[in-house]
């Protein structure tokens, strides 16, 4: 029995899916299984599979198309290892990360864990930029991997492990939007214990145009609200920002045409991030596309937000939410 059981759920994404299992066949620790559940892709990576069968110890699973939820408990009913591991196909793992968690396994008693994401030197200038939106402070708080975020920290799916005696308890993942955060919520509200191993990063290549970024912020700020509704007490106000910083924009923006000094707010947000990211990636590009990168992130995270309380807080309207997740599915 393996320590770890990977579970990588996969929909027409088969050059990525190469990349990651290349990754894991050169990890320093191997006691590991790599489970890789196809939901009904149209373009499968049966072939980089099996080329990694046994690099990786790759056990590959096809199944009729349901959804990433449907395919991680698809793939946790079929796993053998103490330690259930999940990251997106669109990542790369660090060589000595099995190694890293395993060691922190031994030394401190924890139920889950997640980790931070990084862009790798490979990424493309928009990867980069969009890396740089979604984990500084100055767009999510720090919840996403620091341990001075303005959110206690809950694991995502692109990089976080649970026990199986945490799935014996909690079982598998709901059809929702957000549902690695309800998953680390419900872990978290049966009694468990949670941590963040910082070491213990992935690359992630997350989206590679700005319109298929936009729209997965605005069903990130959508699933905030959904989640609200399954968990009240996880609405933080660090999950407000978002739309107080769209509206304060608007005011502004506005205003300015009153007197241009109304726009020195922005202006000073803005160059603060345009400093962040130079100095964080070196990059003058990088930097030049963060400003961009991260009014896309929290304008849109923003609509879906206050679109969804709207309809669903104050209208109590739900939706055809089933059509839209069969729609939306992988993208």
């Amino acid at each position: 029995m393996p320590l770890f059981s990977i579970i990588i759920p996969v929909y027409n994404r088969p050059d990525e899916t190469k990349e990651l299992l290349e990754s894991l066949s050169l990890q320093t620790e191997k006691d590991f299984e790599t489970i890789i559940v196809e939901d009904g892709s149209a373009v499968p990576c049966r072939e980089a599979a099996e080329r990694f069968t046994e690099s990786a110890n790759v056990r590959y699973f096809f199944k009729a198309n349901e959804g990433r939820s449907a395919a991680r408990n698809y793939g946790m009913e079929r796993a053998t290892g103490e330690w259930l591991v999940f990251f997106d196909s669109d990542c790369i793992i660090p060589r000595d990360y099995f190694k890293t968690v395993k060691g922190c396994i031994a030394d401190a008693g924890f139920d889950c864990y997640g980790g931070p994401d990084a862009a790798d030197d490979s990424f493309t200038t928009l990867q980069k930029a969009i890396n740089y939106s979604m984990t500084s402070f100055f767009t999510t708080g720090g919840i996403r991997g620091k341990k001075g975020g303005m959110e206690k920290f809950l694991p995502r799916t692109f990089n976080m492990g649970f026990s199986r005696e945490v799935y014996k308890k909690v079982g598998g993942f709901r059809d929702m939007f957000g549902e690695d955060i309800d998953m680390s919520l419900r872990i978290r509200e049966n009694g468990f214990r949670t941590v963040l191993l910082t070491d213990a990063f992935v690359f992630h290549k997350r989206r590679n145009t700005l319109r298929s970024f936009s729209r997965q912020m605005i069903i990130f700020g959508r699933s905030r609200i959904e989640l609200y509704l399954l968990h009240p007490d996880s609405l933080k106000i660090v999950h407000l920002l978002p739309a107080v910083f769209m509206c304060g924009s608007i005011m502004l923006l506005l205003l300015s045409v009153l007197s241009p000094w109304f726009l020195l707010p922005l202006g000073i947000y803005y160059a603060a991030l345009v400093c962040e990211a130079a100095i964080k990636n070196r990059s003058a590009k990088v930097a030049a596309l963060a400003p961009v990168t991260a009014t896309i992130q929290l304008w849109g995270y923003a609509c879906g937000f206050i679109r969804a309380f709207v309809m669903e807080v104050i209208f109590k309207r739900k939706g055809d939410k089933e059509a839209e997740m069969r729609r939306l599915k992988f993208k």
